[in-house]
């Protein structure tokens, strides 16, 4: 099949920019003696993650408990990056396979509780990482005190196992150029936070961090063992931003038509927010929820639910009823979730298609 035969809109993956992808982010975490534990929010996907880990990754982050399910097909080693809280959660969580290495981030002893009497009734080792906030101001504990104190919690209960910390540094986005100063404060956080670590007799074994904006500066962080980069697989126009790839890396498009051109200066295409999210660009980044692969100078003006509207007057090029464009999205892992299904392509030649297994919530049945 060609591409001009898909119905749209229609989520198109890139082989080629994918595979480039993965290769870069596999041999710079090897040069650095970093382990790779990508998160698959991105992706969503069996296929992506097994060529993930085929490429030397130490293990998958999940966010979700359906998404640990999915992925435990493949993996050993997960890491539940959420914090697992709510019976529901946590009883999902033990039903995993047992041979499920599992681990999980959380910042209360609420949680710590939780889990550590499910774990103990399903006679289940569970490895802990303390999250900590360093920045981001999303979860984490704020205070190193605190950070031990549930430490000591942890190995206090088992079959819990402390293996060490956790931290998103998501707070980072801006352009490279403009990252040095905030990467310095975080390893000098970093170290302050290891240091009383070492000192209570709590010497992390695992300090997991990392995120794909400032994945390739990584090892500027002394004692950082693993990162969990997601969006560097497909990449949007948010990751070009910051500079952690150029607009050629982007491997996901979502491919639409155009169905009306009858007011001057825009044309309408069936990619409205239910296929491109509705996320707004950063400021600086840009404008609108998207740009075209092939007209970078048109971008996606407004939305209703199925209508997008391309905004033509930065552009001489003017489209007919019935043409195709590929845009690319603000934030794309949004708009893998919107989709059952990704189209993997080689120029315009559609040469596989997978499912995006792990999107919703629903149990495994």
């Amino acid at each position: 099949m060609r591409i001009n035969e898909i119905e749209t809109p229609a989520p198109l993956v890139d082989l080629d920019v994918l595979e480039r992808n993965l290769d870069r982010m596999s041999i710079y975490t090897a040069a650095h003696g970093l382990g790779l534990r990508p998160h698959i929010k991105t992706h969503k996907s069996p296929r992506v993650a097994s060529e993930q880990l085929r490429r030397g990754a130490v293990g998958l982050t999940c966010a979700t408990t359906h998404e640990a399910e999915v992925m435990a097909d493949l993996t050993g080693d997960i890491l539940v990056a959420y914090p697992p809280v709510g019976a529901a959660r946590v009883n999902r969580l033990m039903a995993l396979p047992r041979t499920v290495n599992l681990m999980v981030a959380l910042d209360s002893a609420e949680a710590i509780e939780s889990i550590a009497a499910a774990a103990k009734a399903a006679n289940r080792p569970v490895r802990i990482l303390i999250e900590c906030d360093l920045g981001m101001h999303r979860v984490g504990v704020t205070s190193i005190e605190e950070g031990v104190r549930l430490a000591r919690m942890v190995v206090e209960r088992p079959p819990l196992v402390f293996a060490g910390v956790n931290f998103y540094p998501g707070h980072i986005r801006s352009p490279k150029a403009d990252q040095q100063e905030p990467l310095k404060t975080l390893n000098h956080d970093v170290q302050d936070w290891l240091r009383a670590f070492e000192k209570a007799g709590l010497k992390p074994g695992i300090v997991s961090g990392g995120s794909t904006p400032t994945s390739f500066q990584a090892h500027e962080i002394a004692g950082l063992t693993e990162i969990r980069p997601g969006t560097y697989c497909y990449n949007d126009r948010e990751i070009v931003f910051t500079g952690a790839a150029a607009r050629e890396d982007c491997a996901f498009t979502v491919l639409a038509t155009v169905v009306s051109t009858a007011v001057p200066g825009q044309a309408v295409v069936d990619a409205g927010a239910k296929a491109l999210g509705r996320e707004p660009i950063r400021s600086g980044a840009g404008e609108g929820f998207g740009e075209l692969l092939d007209h970078p100078e048109v971008t996606v003006k407004g939305m209703s639910e199925e209508h997008g509207i391309l905004d033509l007057t930065h552009s001489a090029w003017r489209p007919k009823v019935g043409d195709q464009v590929r845009i690319i999205p603000n934030h794309v892992c949004i708009v893998t979730h919107l989709n059952d299904f990704i189209h993997g392509v080689r120029g315009d030649q559609v040469e596989t298609i997978w499912p995006v297994a792990a999107r919703g919530r629903t149990a495994r049945v």
